[in-house]
């Protein structure tokens, strides 16, 4: 409510600084000969110079950015193989949005100037110019399409996937609010069928149980990979549209319910050399001091300190899926393939927690049907010890 009262004092004052202007324009009238709306070339020539200014301004914004910002990491350190090919498609186009944007702004500003409004002066009219459209057409085609089939070209190389050949890693990602769960094929390299109406208690996947390929299926809730092997990942969503978003790796798919979308690449650092980077060092260490000031508030209020910042790949979603979306996120751990074969031989598959779910589940139905009995069986041990010290 105090938003809505501050806006709206701000916009009457506004209006009445407005009404304020007219009214100051009505009292110069019969005073000067010349109209105040009129622009003269005083007035154009100081419009061309505050042109420049701003132009400098402008330049000044950038260099200052580059100088200040330039630090921080925003397209480096790259975790998959294919990463390199898209940080460098995304340099050549910022180098070249830098440049163009350079010329164009210096030349808008320098040419509103120059053929500022002058009496006397009448601007050259003709209808058209050949050769001026063929230049100024010509060169931004070229440069685009250089850009579309270099794009087409890395896309073409990511998404395009082999499986008899490369025999990658198969692993099925499962999207729902708010959360994600992986699903690793096992030794046959093959994932099971799978069905949402198939969903039930263990089986939160929906997973075809009596399909062969699903006998060595591992549900987990924490991503492993192993460095230096292509993954292939078989995209699923239970409910609404998500977003596979592994922004080290490069990566991102949409989950759409009712399909299965795909995408690949392979891991190229580990998680323990991804933190041994310089840059990532920094970012902890600065994370941290952040961190550490604001415990030091918060432990003056009585409330518990904030714990270390440790980096960790994260597997995010990166379309707009509902109230808690911020907070759908996956731990990935990138491991050496001998950490990895290790990792995933201490897991257990998802026909074998079914069937001990399934065991647990009886035995407490059991339990729970049986209590009577139990207190009878005690009551008559009772009666015996009663019998026998009476005997005696």
């Amino acid at each position: 409510m105090t938003g809505l009262l501050v806006i709206l004092v701000l916009v009457l004052l506004s209006v009445a600084l407005w009404q304020l202007t007219k009214i100051f324009d009505l009292t110069q009238v019969g005073k000067n000969k010349v109209s105040i709306q009129v622009a003269d070339d005083n007035d154009n020539k100081i419009n061309g110079y505050l042109s420049f200014a701003f132009l400098a301004f402008i330049y000044i914004i950038t260099i200052y950015c580059f100088a200040n910002y330039g630090k921080f990491p925003l397209m480096s350190n790259a975790a998959s193989v294919h990463g390199k090919e898209v940080d460098n498609l995304m340099w050549i186009s910022m180098i070249l949005i830098f440049i163009v944007q350079t010329i164009t702004q210096g030349l808008l500003f320098y040419f509103s100037y120059k053929y500022r409004g002058r009496k006397g002066q009448v601007a050259t009219y003709f209808s058209d110019n050949n050769k001026l459209e063929f230049i100024w057409s010509s060169i931004p085609a070229i440069v685009l399409a250089v850009l579309i089939f270099f794009g087409l070209y890395s896309w073409t190389d990511i998404m395009f996937i082999n499986e008899k050949e490369e025999k990658p890693i198969v692993i099925e990602i499962y999207a729902q609010q708010f959360k994600w769960t992986a699903r690793y094929s096992g030794d046959d390299n093959v994932l099971g069928k799978a069905n949402v109406r198939l969903i039930d208690g263990v089986n939160a996947l929906g997973v075809d149980l009596a399909d062969p390929n699903a006998q060595d299926d591992i549900v987990t809730d924490e991503l492993h990979l192993p460095k230096g092997k292509k993954v292939v990942f078989k995209i699923r969503s239970q409910d609404v549209l998500h977003s596979m978003y592994m922004p080290h790796f490069r990566a991102q798919m949409n989950c759409v319910p009712g399909m299965v979308t795909q995408f690949g690449f392979t891991p190229s650092m580990t998680t323990s050399e991804m933190r041994d980077t310089p840059d990532m060092t920094q970012k902890v260490s600065n994370i941290n001091k952040i961190r550490e000031e604001k415990s030091k508030e918060l432990v003056a209020e009585g409330k518990t300190a904030l714990d270390p910042y440790t980096f960790d790949y994260l597997l995010l979603c990166n379309k707009i899926c509902g109230t808690s979306h911020y907070n759908m996120q996956m731990k990935i751990v990138v491991d050496t393939p001998e950490d990895y074969k290790k990792w995933l031989s201490s897991k257990t598959s998802l026909v074998k927690s079914v069937k001990t779910a399934a065991a647990e589940d009886a035995k407490a139905k059991e339990a729970e049907a049986n209590p009577v009995k139990k207190d009878s069986l005690s009551a008559g041990k009772d009666t015996t010890v009663v019998a026998q010290e009476s005997t005696k």
